[in-house]
């Protein structure tokens, strides 16, 4: 079956003008939810590192690095805009295909937008089309690409900024073929191993896919071609979906109901700066804070249950010398600073706060069990069973089923601007106010430089 060139037929016709409301509404606070995750992550000395880095190659001041005050070549903007998105963790995703398409799509096509002045219909449309490639992908091989070894929010991201940045440029069906074609070859193979590893590295996974999407897109329209099989392969064996994995793909997920439904509706938002499977028990232990007081040292034990995914992805703890990519993959500390502050924001996960030896006392009470009750909700449900036994013998207990963020239990435009304020609490606030109107309000926008001289 033919499926990289229906996806990308599909892509390329797919106009704003035809989209259900619901997902032109979805679009725009994806990105709503992405200028608050840049906001979030600009504290993080490795964010620094990287943004000062990147500025020192110079070039051309095409587009901007956003919330950092300065302009860089294109695919330099996009990889930091990137990096910017995921370091925090409170990035956007997809529970069907554990990716998150966000942080490679938007920022690949808001400087393309930026770049070349366009109206903010036509960045709502490149975002769309971008999330049904990199979602339908990374679902076609979901879990097992991310169990072989390859994180699809770098693998699949790579394909999916390809075709909405093929698509700002004006490309037709054959340029957009011979993008995502190009972007399968270049794109980067994101391994799963170091971020289990805690390694900082981790955090470069939405820019480099933002950046080698530009130019796999930028080299189609220069007439650079690339494989019309690359999704599904050929005889040779050589797609995507057969050569990051271990067992066969699902390739018929490409296109199944495409055009009747948008994957981009069941994308989650994150309310906390942590990985996915921490939320439950994030979510838990803070609905038990605002129940009742709890003091650190009444505690005598904590018992998180969860799936048998989470704990094993996250039910770790934070290793001595651990960074904080270790700690926003850790329930232990996520409970522990859940009690200790009564919230889970940017200031939870910096590289001081994870040292603290409040939180490095508290978080070794903290006890993951994978519960088989709660197993076999997965992964319809990705339940959490916090347990708090005090000195004095109280135990407090709270379960979540399904975190907020879910569709299923929504964020909606109100909660993501709050976001947007709490993770710019230094910012001029009647200047972010602007900045999600502006955005709520995407299509009506005649320039993205005007939004982006907001941020």
């Amino acid at each position: 079956m033919d499926y990289t060139q229906q996806l990308v037929r599909f892509c390329s016709e797919l106009s704003v003008n035809a989209l259900p409301s619901e997902v032109t509404h979805k679009a725009k606070l994806c990105i709503l939810d992405y200028v608050a995750n840049i906001y979030g992550s600009l504290e993080l000395d490795a964010v620094r590192s990287v943004i000062d880095f990147v500025r020192s190659l110079g070039g051309p001041e095409a587009a901007t690095a956003l919330g950092c005050g300065f302009k860089t070549g294109l695919q330099n903007a996009a990889f930091i805009n990137g990096v910017t998105a995921e370091a925090i963790e409170a990035q956007d995703g997809l529970r069907f295909g554990g990716n998150h398409a966000g942080v490679a799509v938007i920022p690949a096509a808001f400087v393309m937008s930026e770049c070349l002045g366009l109206p903010g219909s036509r960045l709502i449309e490149a975002v769309v089309a971008g999330y049904e490639v990199a979602n339908r992908t990374a679902s076609a091989m979901h879990p097992f690409h991310t169990l072989s070894g390859f994180l699809p929010t770098g693998t699949c991201g790579t394909l999916g900024a390809a075709i909405a940045v093929s698509k700002l440029t004006g490309h037709k069906y054959p340029e957009m073929l011979n993008a995502i074609g190009n972007a399968g070859y270049i794109l980067p193979i994101s391994m799963a191993e170091q971020l289990m590893g805690g390694y900082t590295v981790k955090i470069l996974q939405g820019g480099q896919a933002a950046s080698a999407g530009i130019m796999a897109a930028g080299l189609a329209g220069r007439g650079i071609t690339g494989s019309p099989y690359v999704l599904e392969g050929t005889e040779l064996k050589g797609g995507i979906t057969q050569i990051t994995m271990k067992v066969d793909a699902k390739p018929e997920r490409i296109t199944d109901k495409l055009g009747e439904y948008y994957s981009i509706t069941d994308v989650y938002f994150k309310p906390y700066t942590a990985c996915r499977h921490t939320h439950g028990a994030a979510q838990a232990t803070l609905m038990l804070t605002k129940e009742k007081k709890i003091v650190a040292d009444d505690i005598d034990s904590i018992t998180v249950s969860t799936y048998g995914v989470a704990a094993m992805a996250v039910g770790k703890g934070v290793p001595e010398g651990g960074s904080f990519v270790s700690a926003q993959f850790s329930i232990p500390h996520i409970v522990a600073a859940c009690i200790l502050d009564g919230v889970l924001g940017p200031a939870q996960l910096t590289e001081r706060r994870i040292v603290d030896p409040a939180i490095i006392a508290l978080r070794k009470k903290v006890t993951v069990k994978a519960d088989d009750d709660l197993n076999k909700m997965y992964p319809d449900k990705t339940a959490s069973r916090v347990d708090i036994v005090l000195k004095n013998g109280e135990r407090l207990i709270k379960q979540v089923d399904i975190p907020k963020g879910d569709p299923r239990d929504p964020m909606d435009a109100g909660d993501i601007a709050q976001k947007v304020k709490f993770f710019a609490g230094n910012r001029d606030q009647n200047n972010l106010e602007r900045i999600v109107d502006v955005i709520l309000g995407l299509e009506k926008a005649k320039n993205i430089r005007d939004l982006v001289s907001l941020i």
